[in-house]
């Protein structure tokens, strides 16, 4: 692989890093995932360190990378490179632990789609791997989406969930967009170009060059973010392989609990599922990074909810005591996923409920309630301050099976 020689001005490279690499390692490091997963490795001597090495010996490292895409190396990509060595080492560091995390759910989605698989560290520049980042502009997650392109290839974004944050969809829709990419465009490094600065503008920078479609030729007539996009792109590459020839200290990561995904028809907040399945809150949200509130908003459309395996059976057998948590306790307030038909016959009953407590208190009477047409053991309990158990006991009922005209004891 030859050396380029790029005629632009170098004057400001050093700082032109790509916002994602600009992250706060401390506050990455304080996120739950990784206080539960990372170590630090004080087994590296001279960790600070960073030997001096020839640019040829640079230029041999990156040609025997094995990928599909052209590694170039040059004086810019050198600068980057000097960034990842020196002063991003514990960003780098934090970057191959969380890499753990992450690449195998990379590596998943560009092979389904048939993307070279170097492509796995793009989101080393653009968010550092943290699925919360959002840049300046509005891009978010850890391929840092923009909202207009995040709802092209099919993610959710609103005031409760955005699932640009959740690692799986955010990651298969990066390789079909990828994908598409390089359907326009037949060249990875154009691509990677595209990705930063959106396709219109490369095919600007195509024809302001006279029709070059080399990255290297376009260079000059690029946005200028772009124009370190690529050379940091391939000194991630560069570093993410041969970290340890430059006395690079990992964090140590333990190996994270499987876990599984179950699909939500129903609105549930994270604590129900905290204290009735027995498991740290902050492990929900981490697990759940595209939700924005505590409340997974299934009934508005289908929700995914990712919980450590043993858990999530746990959620499946409990889920009607979960839904049921606490809802007595909570104010009296009427359910957005009722009409208006539906609270006008709540009302009354809620009085009459009340006048018959009282009495029932007196006279020891039990009470009864007729169910409705796609009511669940969930829905009665809450309605009547009672809870899923309890209605089971009354009526001798196994399961959750209840059906419309049917007439239970909820008292």
């Amino acid at each position: 692989m030859a050396q380029e020689e790029v005629n632009t001005d170098l004057s400001d490279i050093t700082t032109d890093l790509p916002e994602g690499m600009q992250e706060n390692t401390d506050s990455l490091l304080r996120s739950w995932n990784m206080k539960q997963y990372l170590l630090v490795d004080t087994t590296i001597q001279l960790a600070n360190v960073n030997p001096y090495f020839e640019n040829a010996v640079y230029a041999d490292r990156l040609k025997r990378i094995p990928c599909v895409m052209d590694l170039t190396y040059n004086e810019i990509v050198q600068k980057y490179i000097d960034q990842y060595t020196n002063r991003l080492r514990h960003s780098v560091s934090y970057i191959l632990a969380a890499s753990n995390l992450y690449i195998p759910i990379f590596e998943e989605a560009l092979a389904y789609y048939k993307i070279p698989l170097e492509l796995k560290y793009l989101p080393v520049i653009e968010s550092a791997y943290n699925p919360r980042a959002r840049s300046h502009a509005g891009a978010v997650g850890l391929w840092q989406f923009m909202p207009r392109t995040a709802v092209q290839y099919g993610l959710q974004i609103n005031s409760l969930v955005d699932e640009r944050c959740e690692p799986i969809k955010s990651s298969y829709a990066a390789a079909r967009y990828l994908r598409d990419l390089y359907t326009i465009f037949g060249d990875w490094t154009l691509v990677i170009a595209a990705y930063n600065c959106g396709p219109n503008n490369i095919n600007k920078a195509i024809h302001r060059s006279g029709g070059e479609r080399d990255f290297w030729k376009i260079y000059n007539n690029l946005p200028h973010e772009t124009r370190g996009y690529v050379p940091a792109f391939i000194a991630a590459n560069y570093i993410m392989n041969y970290y340890g020839e430059h006395n690079i200290q990992p964090y140590r990561a333990r190996i994270p609990v499987s876990t599984d995904t179950l699909l939500l028809s129903k609105d549930v907040k994270m604590e129900q599922i905290a204290a009735v399945c027995d498991i740290d809150i902050d492990e929900i949200k981490a697990l759940n990074p595209q939700y924005m509130t505590t409340l997974i908003p299934g009934y508005r459309t289908t929700c995914t909810l990712r919980l450590p395996q043993d858990q999530l059976l746990k959620f499946i057998d409990l889920q009607d005591s979960v839904y049921a948590y606490g809802v007595a306790d909570e104010p009296q307030v009427a359910s957005d996923q009722m009409n208006v038909k539906e609270i006008a016959e709540t009302t009354p009953t809620i009085k009459k409920s009340s006048r018959t407590r009282s009495k029932s208190s007196r006279s020891n009477s039990s009470q009864r309630v007729k169910v409705k047409s796609g009511q669940t053991l969930g829905e009665i309990a809450r309605k009547n301050h009672t809870t899923v158990d309890k209605l089971r006991r009354l009526n001798g009922i196994k399961g959750s099976n209840i059906r419309a005209g049917q007439t239970i004891r909820v008292r």
